[in-house]
């Protein structure tokens, strides 16, 4: 099975729910797991609140946001199971999304999700992370090694342009909802890898992907995992994502 690892809330609903909607379509079963196995939705301010008259620039996009009422309707997304009732050894692939507004914190800094993150990852199954997701890759610790499971590899992760520009966008009445913690992502991610060199930016000035535009995102692939910066990026990394999973089928494997 794919696991989707989400915290207890606020979760970005364009990182979960089109790297889904790709793998349902293609066939592949998908499970979910938060902290306590209660239902987790999506941070309300990206799918209902808003941003006044920055929403057209910071809310979630209409097809985007009809892909995410679809996984909320799924039989496995309402019925989601604990970190700790996870059996590893079910898991054929792992894919965290990122958010960055407070309820992120139940699953970035969660004992449980980080070991299981890392046993997925050192087993070599495909894993899939990117936003704040990928802190959690960068906070999980190979146990051989005792470093993160990111040292030796190539990552990226939301930029310190990108969280930056939208805490400057709102910080004047929405404080510090653009800020999960006081360090970047971009930040503490590069300062669990082997070399700095190894955090891949990506262009400057980035595009919002589409459907139909996938090759406007950006992600990098190191081996058996893939990472992406923001939610503009998300359908490239849902079709590199599949790409990924279907290179780790026993099938393909033993071609």
């Amino acid at each position: 099975m794919i696991l989707f690892l989400l915290p207890s809330s606020d979760y970005d609903p364009t990182e979960a729910a089109v790297p889904w909607a790709a793998l349902r379509e293609a066939g592949h079963d998908v499970y979910f797991a938060t902290p306590d196995g209660r239902v987790a939705l999506a941070d309300r301010r990206l799918t209902d609140t808003g941003f006044s008259w920055l929403s057209p620039w910071l809310m979630t996009r209409r097809a985007e946001l009809a892909a995410y009422r679809r996984l909320t309707e799924d039989a496995a997304f309402r019925s989601p199971v604990s970190y700790a009732e996870v059996d590893p050894a079910a898991v054929s692939g792992l894919f965290v999304p990122g958010g960055h507004a407070r309820g992120m914190r139940t699953m970035l800094e969660d004992a449980t999700a980080q070991r299981l993150f890392a046993d997925v990852f050192t087993r070599g199954l495909p894993v899939g992370a990117v936003c704040h997701g990928v802190l959690l890759a960068a906070r999980a610790e190979d146990p051989a090694t005792g470093r993160s499971v990111l040292y030796g590899r190539r990552t990226t992760a939301l930029t310190t342009l990108l969280e930056l520009t939208g805490w400057n966008l709102t910080r004047l009445w929405l404080g510090r909802y653009y800020r999960t913690y006081p360090t970047t992502v971009q930040e503490e991610v590069t300062a669990a890898l082997a070399d700095p060199r190894h955090f891949l930016a990506g262009p400057r000035l980035p595009r919002r992907d589409t459907a139909r535009r996938p090759g406007r995102g950006f992600t990098v692939r190191d081996g058996n995992y893939l990472s992406a910066r923001w939610p503009g990026d998300c359908h490239r990394l849902a079709a590199d994502y599949l790409d990924l999973v279907g290179a780790h089928r026993p099938e393909a494997a033993g071609a």
